[in-house]
């Protein structure tokens, strides 16, 4: 008889991260949505991206996967599906009333699962655009990445016109951060795509999250939002992002007040709070070194270095780097920077600015304290709470519905995180498991980073 896999992830998550479920529903329950606009996500088919638009009103959760590869990690699996059993958990107790789960509650949270985002708490993805492509040293594309000359582009800036499997990294790889299916799904995907990354990356995902829902027994495709690029590509030079890249750079003061949310010093200024693109294409956060120059209070221009950078290793062959291949060298006068248009000067703002335009209201981490840098969700704190104490930004939330309180902040714990059954690698592909049974078997620990509050 086939083991109910579905079944054995709701025993073990409401076992294991009932605290979290509790902190969710009890969150959720003193919510109040005030003037929020509403928020567009997508999902993908073969080809083609379906938009879909959800009232402000809702709760949102953010989950992520990773433009730096196309094919799932278990690590990216284990976000979703923890994702979708907060969400579908705390619309069950927010509806049905907080208490300890009994046995008639299980069956009727795993009917649920099947089902798309129906309640007031709705999960997405936040997929963060400007990385690099082969970001960790896995993306089997990886070749001709590098020869198309793209290894520093942002993702968003990559086309697919040039790139090729290689076969090499599949050989090598194969069962570990990659498997032979996985590969001809990319190569079947690659044919159909028309010159975006992006999309051929999202087609292979969304691939691979319809396959996995059926074998899970739940409903994986959740909803994905692209940031910062996107983004920025689509306001207007009044819109969110631009107003957040051109308040940070008026003067010494507004930079002080941001390296201080980030904890850095002044000393060296060589923390770019918004990474200018070369016009040769480069983008690579990793790659630039560059400094802010001041004449007294004044900013005077920001310079970018541009040259090949190591990237970060994969778990399997820590000697195996991808490098981002890049030489230019540019200065931005601060005007601007102060005075931001993305489509005269575009770059890569840091996370922790552009999450502002997130319409998250809770947040699932992966792994912090081993996996994830604590240092970020402290930046992210912080510069909320400069945020509401009016410091920097004082209208946000009065001009464009903003979220300045902090999110909720959920975390995979990092003794929970999934890795490969036989090689450990939380970076292997879903489809180099052999048996999904094992992965469910690791169970879903989620915990609350109170700390962070």
């Amino acid at each position: 008889m086939p083991v109910d896999l579905c079944r054995l992830f709701v025993d073990d998550f409401l076992k294991n991260s009932w605290n979290a479920v509790k902190t969710l529903v009890e969150s959720v329950a003193a919510f109040k949505a005030e003037n929020r606009k509403p928020v567009s996500l997508f999902t993908f088919t073969e080809t083609e991206r379906i938009n879909r638009t959800f009232d402000g009103s809702h709760f949102f959760l953010r989950g992520s996967v990773e433009y730096s590869n196309p094919q799932l990690t278990v690590e990216e699996v284990q976000g979703v599906i923890g994702a979708k059993m907060l969400e579908v958990s705390g619309n069950y107790f927010l509806n049905y009333g907080l208490r300890e789960p009994e046995q008639t509650d299980f069956a009727q949270i795993c009917e649920l699962l099947k089902k798309p985002s129906d309640g007031r708490i709705v999960s997405f993805l936040l997929n963060t655009d400007d990385v690099e492509p082969d970001r960790y040293s896995m993306n089997p594309l990886r070749t001709s990445i590098v020869s198309s000359g793209q290894s520093a582009f942002p993702a968003a800036n990559v086309k697919t016109d040039a790139l090729r499997i290689d076969a090499q990294f599949v050989e090598k790889y194969d069962g570990k951060l990659i498997s032979q299916k996985e590969a001809e799904l990319l190569q079947r995907q690659l044919d159909l795509s028309k010159g975006s990354y992006l999309d051929f990356v999202d087609s292979v995902k969304f691939a691979q999250l319809t396959l996995i829902s059926e074998v899970f027994g739940m409903d994986l495709c959740l909803p994905a939002l692209r940031m910062p690029l996107e983004t920025l590509k689509n306001e207007s030079a009044d819109g969110l992002t631009h107003r957040l890249i051109s308040e940070t750079h008026k003067n010494y003061d507004t930079v002080a007040q941001v390296y201080a949310c980030m904890g850095r010093s002044m000393n060296k200024r060589t923390t770019l709070l918004t990474v200018p693109h070369s016009t040769k294409g480069f983008g690579s956060k990793r790659a630039a070194r560059g400094r802010l120059h001041f004449d007294d209070s004044k900013l005077e221009d920001v310079s970018v270095k541009y040259q090949d950078t190591l990237l970060y290793p994969n778990d399997i062959d820590p000697n195996d780097v991808s490098v981002a291949k890049c030489t230019d060298n540019l200065t931005v006068d601060a005007e601007k920077l102060a005075g931001y248009s993305f489509v005269e000067t575009p770059s890569s703002p840091q996370f922790f600015l552009y999450s502002l335009g997130s319409p998250e209201d809770a947040a699932l981490w992966h792994g912090v304290g081993a996996y994830a840098s604590p240092q970020l969700l402290q930046s992210c704190a912080r510069i909320r709470g400069a945020c509401r104490s009016g410091q920097l930004f004082k209208d946000l939330k009065e001009k464009y519905c903003a979220r300045t309180d902090e999110p909720l902040q959920l975390n995979l714990t990092p003794e929970g995180m999934w890795g490969h059954p036989v090689h450990g690698n939380i970076d292997a592909s879903i489809g180099s498991v052999e048996k999904p049974l094992d992965l469910a078997c690791m169970g879903m620990k989620i915990e609350h980073l109170s700390i962070f509050k």
